[in-house]
C-alpha cells in the first residue's frame, strides 16, 4: 500500500492516534472523556481546601472557585501537552491528564502537621512544585530503568490500577461517599439505566461506528437527562435516621448554573485574587510529598502502558513512557504555579480507552479544549458539576474493570509458566489485599503507611519487580522457545 493510500486509510479513523476524525465525531467522543474525569478532577482540591480549613463557611468560597476554575484550565493545558509533547515533555500518548486523587492522604497528614490556613496549603503547593521537578528527572531516567518493567510487571500494575478504582466506581454507582441516599433505589436506577444504554449502543450496532464508539457519552447523556425529569416530577428530599432533612444526591440543582458567571480570567497563586495563597517551602511537607511522587511516576507508567495495550495493541516505547512521566512532573509544577494540585494521568480516562478503543488526538485534543472552556466560562463548567454521581457511576464500572482487562491482556501477551503465575499471584495478592483493607498498615510506622496503604498499586508493583528480579526463569517456557 502507498503512503499516500496508508494516510487516506487513517482519515475518520477514531482507532488511530494520528487519524484526522471529522469534527462531528471528534467533538462527542472527546466530551466523554471529560464526563469521566470532571467530578475527579475538582474533588481533591474540595477535600484538601476542607482539611486546610479554607471553606466557604470561613470565608474562602471566592478562592475555593478559582481554584477549581483553574484546575479544569491546567488539566486542559497539560492533556494538550500530553498529547502533542513540547520537546521531551509529553508522551505523544492518548491520555486525559488531571488534579490527582493520590496525593490526598499525604497532604491531609501535611495539613495536620503544619496546621489550618493558607499557610498550609502555600506549603502544600510549593511542596509540589518541587515534587513536579523530581518526578521530571525521574521521567529523564527513566529508559535505564525498563528493564525493570517487562510485560509481566506492568500488567501487574495495570491490574492493581484497574482494581483500585473499582471500588470507586461502586461508590460513584450508589451515589458518592458521605450522601444520605447512599444506594438507595433511584441512585442504583439511575446508574443501570446508564449501564443498560452504554451496552445497547456498545454491542447492538456496528462495532466500528460512531454510535458504538461513543457509548459512554450517550450513556450518561440519557441517564442525566433521566436524573432531570426525575427532578422535576419527584420530591427531593428525606429524612434520615436521626430525623434530619436531607436533599437526595440524584436531585440536579439548576440553582447552581443561574448562580455561575459566564466568564472568569484565570489567577496565578500569590497574585490577584489568589494573593493570599503564597507558595512556601517547608520541609515537613516536601519530603514525604517527594515520596508520593516516586508513587506516582509507577502509576503513570502503569496508565501509560494500560492504555497503548489497551487502545493501540502494542507495548510503549522508551519515549512514550520518559515523555509521559515527564509531563506528569513538569504539568504538576505548572499546576502549583496556579495554586492546583498534582496534575498526572486519569486512570479513569484510561479505562475508557480500554474499553471503547478510541486514541484519535484530534478527539482527546477536543476534550482537553473543553476542559479549558469549562474553567474560562463557570456557567459551562456548572453544567458539568450538577450531574449526580450515579449517572457517572453506570459508566464508571464497567471502564474501571476494563483497566483490569488490559493488565490481563498484557500479561498473557507473553509465555505464561510458573515463575509468571507467582508473581501475578504475589503482586495482586498482597497489592489487592492491602489496598482493600485499610488496617492492614494503621500499626506500621508513618512513611510506611503513606507508601504502601491506600490503593495497594505500590505493594503490587514493588512484589512484581523484586520477584521478577529474583525467580530463575522458567525451564518449560526456555524449552519452548528453543
Amino acid at each position: 500500500m502507498k503512503k499516500s493510500d496508508e494516510q487516506m486509510s487513517k482519515k475518520g479513523n477514531p482507532y488511530d492516534f494520528y487519524g484526522d476524525l471529522p469534527w462531528i465525531q471528534a467533538i462527542p467522543l472527546g466530551l466523554q472523556h471529560v464526563m469521566a474525569m470532571f467530578v475527579g478532577n475538582l474533588t481533591p482540591i474540595i477535600v484538601i481546601m476542607g482539611a486546610c480549613g479554607l471553606t466557604v463557611d470561613t470565608g474562602y468560597g471566592e478562592i475555593r472557585t478559582i481554584l477549581l476554575q483553574n484546575a479544569m484550565i491546567v488539566a486542559g493545558i497539560v492533556t494538550f501537552v500530553q498529547l502533542f509533547s513540547i520537546g521531551p515533555c509529553g508522551g505523544k500518548v492518548p491520555i486525559i491528564m488531571g488534579t490527582s486523587s493520590g496525593f490526598l492522604g499525604v497532604f491531609s497528614s501535611t495539613a495536620a502537621t503544619l496546621g489550618s490556613g493558607v499557610l498550609s496549603y502555600g506549603a502544600i503547593i510549593g511542596a509540589s512544585f518541587i515534587g513536579g521537578l523530581f518526578e521530571t528527572v525521574l521521567g529523564a531516567f527513566l529508559k535505564p530503568l525498563r528493564r525493570f518493567f517487562p510485560p509481566v510487571v506492568t500488567g501487574c500494575v495495570v491490574m492493581s490500577i484497574g482494581l483500585s478504582l473499582i471500588g470507586v466506581g461502586i461508590n460513584y454507582f450508589c451515589g458518592g461517599n458521605g450522601v444520605n441516599d447512599y444506594g438507595s433505589l433511584y441512585n442504583m436506577a439511575l446508574g443501570t439505566l446508564v449501564l443498560i444504554v452504554i451496552l445497547v449502543f456498545k454491542h447492538l450496532f456496528d462495532p466500528k461506528s460512531m454510535v458504538s464508539s461513543a457509548s459512554v457519552l450517550i450513556g450518561i447523556v440519557v441517564g442525566y437527562i433521566a436524573a432531570i425529569i426525575m427532578t422535576l416530577v419527584l420530591p427531593h428530599t428525606g429524612v434520615n435516621a436521626e430525623g434530619v432533612e436531607y436533599t437526595f444526591s440524584w436531585v440536579v440543582n439548576f440553582q447552581a448554573i443561574k448562580d455561575a458567571s459566564w466568564f472568569a480570567f484565570p489567577s496565578i497563586a500569590g497574585l490577584g485574587k489568589l494573593s493570599e495563597l503564597k507558595m512556601s517551602f517547608q520541609p515537613q511537607a516536601i519530603f514525604p510529598i517527594l515520596i508520593m511522587f516516586i508513587v506516582t511516576a509507577v502509576e503513570t507508567v502503569g496508565d501509560i502502558s494500560g492504555v497503548i495495550e489497551g487502545g493501540m495493541d502494542r507495548e510503549p516505547t522508551d519515549r512514550e513512557l520518559s515523555g509521559g512521566v515527564i509531563c506528569d512532573g513538569l504539568g504538576s509544577s505548572f499546576a502549583a504555579l496556579f495554586g492546583v494540585l498534582p496534575n498526572t494521568s486519569f486512570s479513569q480516562n484510561v479505562g475508557l480507552v480500554s474499553m471503547t478503543k478510541v486514541v484519535n488526538r484530534k478527539a482527546l485534543s477536543c476534550g482537553a479544549f473543553f476542559l479549558i472552556i469549562c474553567g474560562l466560562c463557570p456557567k459551562v463548567a456548572a453544567v458539568m458539576s450538577i450531574m449526580p454521581q450515579s449517572v457517572l457511576g453506570g459508566a464508571a464500572v464497567m471502564m474501571f474493570s476494563s483497566i483490569v482487562v488490559s493488565g490481563i491482556q498484557m500479561i498473557t501477551k507473553c509465555e505464561i509458566g510458573t515463575r509468571e503465575i507467582t508473581i501475578v499471584s504475589v503482586s495482586i495478592g498482597l497489592g489487592y489485599g492491602i489496598g482493600a483493607t485499610a488496617a492492614a498498615t494503621s500499626a506500621m510506622p508513618y512513611y510506611v503507611q503513606l507508601i504502601f496503604g491506600g490503593s495497594g498499586i505500590v505493594p503490587a508493583a514493588l512484589a512484581a519487580i523484586i520477584l521478577n528480579i529474583i525467580l530463575p526463569p522458567n525451564e518449560e517456557v526456555k524449552q519452548k522457545e528453543e
